[in-house]
């Protein structure tokens, strides 16, 4: 019998996915546990449309996530520290520093788990920083620290 998976289905397949099982299988367990319903063309239809529906959402996530990429490269962050002689920091910039001002100076809202940064900046000068906006897209962010 042919089915479509509501979740994901260990050694059947993942949700979304039509499937052939056995009879028995389909009627005892997976359409008692409410995981999978009965492909008929109706149903396939339904699912091709939210698939659809689906592929358009990320792909318009994609392109927003894209032209925040290319906003973003052509900004600068300005962080005023205190530091000490040969332009050490007292402290250091973190990532939580640089969403904060990022919001600030620009009204761009990033978490700060989407910044990546190898170490925490803890020279007075210019950085660039990678933020990760979605899967595909990375940006380049320049920061840059000045004695206060």
């Amino acid at each position: 019998m042919k089915v479509i998976l509501l979740q994901d289905v260990k050694g059947l397949g993942k949700k979304g996915d039509v499937v052939k099982a056995k009879d028995g299988y389909v009627r005892n367990f997976l359409f008692p546990k409410n995981l999978a319903k009965e492909a008929t063309a109706g149903n396939i239809k339904v699912l091709d449309q939210q698939k659809k529906a689906k592929d358009h959402r990320e792909e318009e996530l994609l392109n927003q996530a894209k032209e925040l990429a290319d906003n973003l490269s052509k900004l600068t962050v300005t962080i005023k520290s205190k530091s000490g002689d040969k332009g050490r920091l007292f402290g250091s910039i973190t990532t939580k520093d640089i969403s904060d001002l990022l919001f600030e100076q620009h009204k761009i809202k990033i978490d700060k788990k989407k910044i990546i940064m190898k170490d925490n900046i803890k020279t007075l000068g210019s950085s660039s920083v990678e933020i990760k906006l979605h899967p595909k897209v990375k940006a380049k962010l320049t920061v840059d620290v000045v004695k206060l």
